[in-house]
């Protein structure tokens, strides 16, 4: 009997010992009615529960700050990279640009929207009749630019796949280098054209109003502007070059009977920028009258008083197609964004007269396009948009390039002046960005967190109804 006894309390001991720590509140235990075991009957113990789902959290917690530590570590070595993705009249048509373009007064919005992206600090948009560029300070290159890509797909409705045959991207010095380029003008379909600058300008000013545009984007841009006017004033590139409105003019009149030309109906839809050149170089042309269409006539009204070698004639917006129908030329330059003359207002148009050629011309510098392509397809018209201009500017382009070759130099010499200023900023403490991004990280680490505590613990965190 002691030999048993012995033997049992061993025994005892031995499973006891074998027990694992917090046994006496089991994570299971089989349920026994009446002292009967009720086989494949299983019940969780509460206490075991909640023990389990700390383990799953503290794991998930410690995962979670291996992965901070991780990206933290690589985002304190690697300086944020300023990039440029973006499409221009060189790299993609006026269709798809237009579906892109966004308008001065949506520039705020669109910095909010970019700059609320996971890796994007600091942002500026810059769209033209020409171009649609973002320019951004990404956390992250790969990520940084799959977001803006993105951010455009989804805006315009292009597919991303789609997007990235037509578009380019720049970081770093190249990025800096490109936007200097497009402020001269050296990137313009018209070569050394200074209407750039002023739209670069008021990228500026559009970001001051938004609140700004973040410290190195608004830096990178006023020295570009910088760049662009140095490059004006000491090469003279700007000096016989034409404007896209210029060029409009130019082959509208290419266009005409030569002999007639200038004696040609001029309708100008549109009293802006834009519109306001295409004025001023009709009058530079010889043009005496041109009829504007425009939703108010104050705007006109300037136009007049400071044109005074050309008769203006003012008709209100619902005038537009019985001017049009009065009109052998027809210049569109509006902020629409829609088209304002499709293939049935073009064919309810009286024919022009034979000695003007019998075709009313449709010039359209609008983006987007204020004239449907499908104009085109009447017989009587003939449609020409900002992609159609390239074989006006070809003319004095071989000067324009060797001036261009010297406008390099002064690039240079600024590009270099920033990036000085930017490493600079290596001094600067990274606790505010770094904060940021660690923000981003607890939100995103966390909700991963919940994902793998255990269901139960899931339910009784849902409020009961």
């Amino acid at each position: 009997m002691a030999t048993t006894t012995s033997a049992t309390t061993a025994a005892a001991a031995a499973a006891t010992t074998a027990k694992p720590r917090g046994s006496s509140s089991a994570l299971c235990q089989r349920v026994a009615g009446g002292g009967r075991r009720r086989s494949g009957v299983v019940r969780c113990d509460a206490a075991g529960v909640e023990a389990q789902a700390q383990a799953v959290a503290k794991a998930a917690s410690v995962a979670a700050l291996e992965q901070f530590k991780i990206s933290a570590d690589r985002y304190m070595k690697e300086r944020s990279t300023i990039a440029v993705i973006g499409l221009s009249v060189h790299t993609a048509p006026v269709e798809m640009r237009e579906k892109l373009a966004v308008a001065e007064e949506l520039w705020p919005r669109a910095i909010q929207e970019l700059t609320s992206l996971n890796h994007i600090e600091e942002a500026a948009v810059l769209s033209t009749c020409n171009r649609m560029e973002i320019y951004v300070v990404a956390l992250s290159w790969n990520r940084g630019i799959r977001e803006v890509v993105d951010w455009m797909s989804k805006k315009s409705g292009i597919p991303a796949s789609e997007l990235r045959e037509h578009l380019f991207i720049l970081r770093s010095s190249d990025a800096t280098r490109h936007l200097f380029e497009v402020s001269a003008g050296l990137d313009s379909l018209v070569l050394g054209e200074g209407q750039i600058l002023a739209q670069v300008k008021q990228v500026v000013r559009s970001g001051q109003n938004s609140g700004g545009l973040g410290k190195n984007i608004d830096r990178m841009f006023k020295d570009a502007i910088t760049a662009g006017k140095r490059v004006r004033s000491e090469t003279n590139i700007s000096s016989g070059a034409v404007s896209v409105s210029s060029a409009a003019v130019e082959l509208a009149l290419m266009k005409l009977p030569k002999s007639e030309a200038l004696s040609a109906r001029m309708l100008l839809i549109g009293a802006g920028k834009m519109g306001k050149l295409v004025i001023k170089h009709l009058v530079a042309k010889g043009c005496k009258k041109v009829v504007v269409v425009n939703r108010s006539v104050e705007r006109v009204d300037a136009i007049r008083e400071e044109m005074k070698d050309i008769e203006i004639v003012y008709r209100p917006l619902s005038d537009m197609y019985q001017a049009a129908a009065e009109a052998d030329v027809v210049f569109t330059s509006t902020a629409s964004e829609t088209s304002l003359f499709a293939k049935e207002h073009a064919e309810a148009l009286p024919p022009v007269s034979d000695t003007m050629g019998g075709v009313r011309l449709f010039v359209d510098i609008s983006v987007p396009r204020n004239v449907s392509a499908c104009v085109s397809e009447v017989g009587a018209a003939r449609v020409y948009n900002v992609d159609d201009l390239k074989e006006v500017v070809e003319a004095n382009k071989e000067d324009r390039l060797r001036k261009a070759m010297e406008a390099q130099t002064i690039i240079t010499e600024e590009l270099r002046r920033f990036e000085a200023w930017r490493d600079s900023l290596e001094t600067v403490p990274t606790i505010k960005k770094l904060r940021s991004y660690a923000d981003r990280i607890r939100a995103s680490e966390l909700e991963k967190c919940l994902q793998k505590v255990a269901p139960e613990v899931r339910r009784q965190r849902q409020p009961h109804p």
